[in-house]
């Protein structure tokens, strides 16, 4: 099964918008899964997942900022 979450061009604002919320949405559900009961390798991995999505979006700002119109995909599949 496919989901289209986002298909299209968006204005270098919104697209920055979209992918900052998504982005924020994803490191807030690995900071709420961090617990006392983790073990301390899960914790690593998750602290290492949320580093590299503030990289990515790091990233992002920068590059859509040299821009002005931004075409962006973004699809889930939901695989066995």
């Amino acid at each position: 099964m496919k989901i289209q979450l986002i298909h299209g061009q968006f204005i270098a604002q919104d697209a920055l918008e979209l992918i900052s919320k998504m982005i924020n949405a994803k490191i807030k559900f690995h900071e709420s899964r961090i617990t006392n009961t983790c073990s301390e390798e899960d914790i690593k991995m998750r602290e290492r997942k949320i580093k590299h999505l503030q990289k990515d979006l790091f990233e992002a700002r920068n590059y859509i900022a040299t821009e002005q119109i931004i075409n962006l995909e973004s699809e889930i599949f939901l695989n066995n």
